[in-house]
């Protein structure tokens, strides 16, 4: 080929495309090529200058110089960090201020006394990073006077404009917050105070520090009267400072916060004591999504001030207001926090079937939140459930299943398994040996009489089951070697429940019983008599079969246990006696038992017979035969 082919030619009349046959010539217009170059020209207008590319040299600066001084902070330099923060705060300022002379409204006087007070435009970013940083340095070394300038410092930061942005500033504060609370309740100082006052020093006290944070905090976002109004975090920080005083027991100024917090949502009867009046239940139970979230927030904190002040009343109302509460989603910890103390408060009231109700809705929702309370509301549970005498295992549940063989609840389930089979030994060493460490729970230690009283009825029942006269003595060793006035105490509590139809002769120390209600007609084969052979008289009873009660020895018969035909039945003979260790009860084999029913069958119907003849003669005796 030739280069003539390949002749590349700009024809003003000629079109690209138009070529002569034979050759390859590509013709280009004037006005196409007028195009191009505005392409070229609109694509370089789009092209970033110098300037724009390259950081200003003092934010390069200012973020070197910061992170320089993380640096020296983590490396243990605490003096040299905080100067190194301090240079970072003075580099923005002096950046922002000679950038602002022109139009700056504040003399340079205000500029020196940056800190002085007030609001000031000099502050930036950075500024406000480094000194959150300064207030932790000084938080971890225990200066309590350094670290509160400071932390003025930065609410000052966050009142100066538009340098920090509401996530920044919210994420910060609530930092902080959290800092100095988890620095009191893990403070030696803080369990040795009290309410009223404190023996350390405002500087060294985590106490003093944690109120003083609070109180400023309080005090620049409050959504009237703050600097920087925020009603939002004023209402998250009041909680918190209701939850802080609450651990401090600090009883008069939580209430104080119960009841800033009703006012804010809205709420026209809340009162001093923190105590909703009559007119606010429509409001808890009505309420939008946000004010109905809020208010089982509120909700919380009064629960719990009223559980430590045992106050079972206002803690009712509070509780029952609370979960009539609609359109709310408040977090699934408050709700359950809710829910538990709920639940304390039927078991108070010894309402233990709402109690394991109550709990095991805690449970769930401590489960949702994640939380280990979970295992703690477990217990609780169990507990409620076994003083109800339920015979529905807890465990067989689909939430609780998961946690059957965890390592501290594994008692509680051989303590379930022990109380449903009756194995009260098995029952009584578990909490011993306190397992699990179920004993160290104080709300289990105030119940344990109950569980143990509870189980005892529960086994006392099925011993005397088939007797009809059996001593106090046999049922106590049958019970665990308990004392006997436990047994009767016990005795008495089922007579008067209407959940035992029989007697106790206090001074023999025997239990006469009649047959279960529903059971057939009712008897009582009580003797009593010299020891003669042949003395035999009928025990007092009521010829409608009315309602037993406990009778002593000081009544108006004393009553002694005989054999068939009076006397004393022999140790050997088969029938209701005494046994070789000199316990009262049916003796023998299985077969002497049967034979002693029969011996009692044939003892009623003779005395049926005796009184019947007392009462109408014989021409009656025939009539009902």
């Amino acid at each position: 080929m030739s280069d003539e082919e390949y002749e590349y030619e700009y024809n003003d009349d000629e079109s690209m495309g138009d070529n002569e046959e034979g050759s390859e010539n590509y013709t280009y217009s004037d006005e196409e090529n007028a195009g191009n170059d505005d392409d070229n020209d609109e694509e370089e207008s789009f092209d970033y200058t110098d300037e724009e590319d390259e950081p200003d040299d003092i934010d390069v600066a200012l973020e070197n110089a910061y992170y320089n001084a993380k640096q020296l902070r983590d490396s243990g330099d605490v003096d040299d960090a905080a100067g190194a923060f301090e240079d970072v705060v003075k580099m923005e300022t002096e950046a922002l201020s000679s950038g602002n002379n022109d139009d700056s409204d504040y003399d340079d006087e205000d500029m020196k006394d940056k800190d002085a007070g007030g609001k000031s435009p000099i502050y930036g970013p950075w500024s406000y990073k480094a000194i959150k940083q300064l207030v932790k340095l000084h938080l971890k070394s225990g200066d309590g006077t350094k670290m509160m300038e400071q932390y003025e410092r930065m609410l000052k930061v966050v009142g100066s404009g538009n340098a920090v942005s509401p996530n920044a500033v919210e994420k910060g504060v609530n930092g902080m917050l959290e800092r100095v609370s988890s620095l009191y309740q893990g403070s030696s100082v803080a369990t040795t105070t009290t309410s009223g006052g404190t023996n350390s020093s405002s500087s060294t006290d985590p106490q003093v520090w944690a109120r003083n944070v609070y109180d400023s905090t309080l005090r620049v976002f409050h959504p009237k009267t703050g600097s920087s109004p925020n009603e939002r975090l004023w209402f998250k920080t009041n909680l918190k400072y209701g939850q802080l005083l609450y651990e401090m027991n600090e009883t008069s100024k939580l209430q104080l916060v119960i009841r800033d917090l009703l006012r804010s949502s809205g709420e026209k009867g809340g009162s001093a004591d923190g105590a909703g009046g009559e007119g606010s239940d429509e409001g808890r139970s009505s309420g939008g999504g946000g004010a109905s979230t809020h208010l089982m927030e509120i909700s919380a904190l009064q629960i719990q001030l009223y559980s430590r002040q045992k106050d079972t009343k206002k803690l009712r109302e509070v509780f029952q207001r609370a979960m009539r509460v609609q359109g709310g989603i408040p977090h699934p910890r408050t709700l359950a926090l809710i829910q538990e103390l709920g639940g304390k408060m039927h078991m108070t009231n010894r309402e233990f079937d709402s109690a394991s109700k109550t709990f095991f809705q805690a449970f769930k929702s401590y489960d949702e939140a994640g939380d280990p309370a979970r295992l703690r509301c477990l217990k609780y549970l169990v507990m409620a459930s076994m003083l109800h005498a339920s015979k529905i295992n807890p465990f067989d549940s689909q939430e609780a299943r998961p946690y059957k063989d965890d390592s501290e609840i594994k008692a509680m389930t051989n303590l379930v398994a022990a109380f449903h089979n009756n194995e009260i030994t098995e029952f009584e060493g578990i909490l011993q040996r306190n397992e699990g460490k179920i004993m160290d729970d104080e709300f289990v230690r105030e119940h344990v009489s109950d569980l143990l009283r509870t189980i005892r009825t529960q086994v006392l029942r099925k011993v005397i089951g088939p007797y009809t006269r059996i001593s106090l003595e046999a049922i106590a060793r049958e019970l665990n070697g308990i004392p006997v006035s436990d047994v009767e105490s016990l005795l008495v509590s089922l007579i008067l429940d209407g959940k035992l139809d029989g007697r106790i002769d206090q001074a023999g120390g025997i239990l006469y019983k009649r047959a279960e209600k529903g059971g057939g007609a009712a008897t009582d084969d009580g003797t009593s008599g010299g020891g003669g052979e042949g003395g035999t008289s009928s025990a007092t009873t009521s010829a409608a079969g009315t309602a037993s009660g406990v009778s002593a020895s000081s009544g108006n018969a004393p009553m002694s246990v005989s054999g068939k035909g009076g006397g004393s039945r022999g140790k050997g003979e088969i029938g209701f006696g005494e046994d070789d260790d000199g316990a009262w009860g049916y003796s023998g084999s299985v077969e002497a038992r049967n034979c002693a029913s029969l011996e009692s069958l044939t003892l009623a119907l003779e005395h049926l017979t005796a009184s019947v003849t007392s009462a109408g003669g014989k021409g009656t005796y025939h009539q009902i035969m």
